[in-house]
């Protein structure tokens, strides 16, 4: 194949639409991959079962976002949005349905089936995918990139030349599938600014007794609110479930909260608790707990504890409220379930450790977005590169927000990319 007119850098989710996209303008496109495969990430995303987008209005969809970032994505959002995505993979076959809470999934597929469309598109336009082949940095000459240096499936070095070059490596999150932030240092080199990368949606790690860890480890709690604590004021809450690990918490609540999280912690000690009774005041509570005692008095206060978590756990919360384990209804004294009440309605976890950046599904920093153009989501200090992904500074809550941002950012990149090289001939 003679030299591209586009070299997309990344097979994630925003590098296969934007390949995508500039191919159907037209251009000649070929795929730098470092894997064997495209779409890796996506196989993982949501479990394997993969989140494809969040449904609803695109203004509420750009509200989850914090405000600069929401900015600039709002462009790219409304030229590809979320039902366009849905549409691409529904009509090659694939079944989705929506949760209550607007996240889109496939129904009774997985991740593969999306990553097996998306690939049907790419092979209908004539996208050359390069696998094997690592980008090892760009080709800048005269304040444009001009092509980018790789290495191919032999590991010899080579270079490959375009007009336009769209980078979408992806972050450093899941290192496994890839994503190693070697964007942000190509970014670097001709002239970008790299705000610090931090993690987002990722588990938390407990300074929590490694024994008490692998006890718990596997147990799940449903509907519960998690609180993040920083010198005693709340930072940030999420509802939802919660997964215990032998390092700490996960699950959507814990994913929720760890941008805020990561972000704090450098200050100080952030400290995490949950309410195992959301939907119940603690007046409301009392009062169950109240009548309960009352008209059962020989019932053991373990079984009413049972109600709000799993059995494995009733021992923790009994200790947590210095009740003792065969303590029944008519010897739990006032103080006694006040203490018990205000443990289910703010049960500490201790502090948090640490927020492992490898672990999350996502990262919170990336390229600079006041150096890159919304509109065009062409680089704004070199000519020629087009940025989209994760390797921007965009980090969307759990949901399929962050899929929805990549393959928005992508499709326009690609699309200016390919015109940008029809400008030029």
């Amino acid at each position: 194949m003679e030299d591209p007119d586009v070299i997309v850098v990344g097979a994630g989710a925003a590098g296969i639409i934007a390949a995508w996209r500039a191919a159907l303008k037209g251009a000649k496109v070929v795929i730098l991959e470092k894997t064997t495969r495209v779409g890796t990430k996506i196989l993982i995303s949501g479990g394997g079962k993969c989140n494809i987008t969040h449904d609803g209005p695109l203004e509420e969809v750009l509200r989850a976002f914090r405000p600069n970032e929401a900015r600039f994505i709002r462009p790219a959002c409304y030229r590809f949005q979320n039902h366009q995505i849905v549409e691409m993979l529904t009509s090659r076959g694939l079944e989705v349905y929506t949760r209550p809470d607007g996240r889109i999934f496939p129904v009774g597929q997985t991740a593969k089936d999306v990553v097996r469309i998306l690939t049907s598109y790419l092979e209908e336009v004539g996208v050359e995918i390069r696998f094997e082949s690592p980008a090892i940095g760009l080709i800048s000459n005269n304040g444009s990139v001009t092509g980018v240096r790789y290495l191919d499936s032999t590991q010899t070095e080579r270079e490959l030349r375009a007009p336009a070059v769209i980078l979408s490596v992806g972050g450093s999150s899941y290192p496994g599938t890839g994503t190693t932030g070697d964007g942000w240092n190509w970014a670097n080199e001709v002239g970008h600014t790299v705000v610090k990368i931090r993690a987002a949606l990722a588990p938390m790690y407990l300074s929590t007794d490694p024994e008490l860890l692998a006890e718990q480890s596997g147990i799940a709690l449903r509907d519960c609110l998690l609180k993040a604590r920083f010198a005693g004021k709340e930072i940030a809450r999420w509802t939802g479930d919660l997964l215990f690990t032998h390092h700490g918490v996960s699950g959507p609540t814990v994913l929720g909260i760890s941008r805020i999280v990561a972000e704090t912690l450098p200050g100080g000690p952030v400290t995490l608790e949950i309410d195992l009774a959301p939907n119940r005041s603690y007046e409301t509570l009392s009062a169950e707990i109240l009548a309960a005692v009352t008209v059962h008095p020989k019932r053991f206060i373990a079984s009413i504890v049972e109600e709000f978590v799993p059995r494995s756990l009733v021992v923790s919360i009994l200790d947590a409220a210095e009740i003792a384990h065969d303590c029944v209804g008519m010897r739990l004294e006032k103080k006694a379930r006040n203490r018990l009440i205000t443990v289910l309605k703010g049960w500490s976890l201790g502090p948090v450790r640490a927020v492992p950046l490898e672990k999350g599904e996502v990262v919170s920093g990336g390229i600079a977005l006041d150096e890159v153009d919304p509109q065009t989501m062409k680089s704004k200090c070199v000519g020629g590169l087009y940025l989209c992904g994760e390797v921007l500074d965009i980090a969307g809550p759990v949901g399929g927000y962050n899929l929805q941002a990549a393959f928005a950012t992508g499709y326009v990149a690609g699309e200016t990319a390919a015109q940008s090289t029809f400008n030029k001939s």
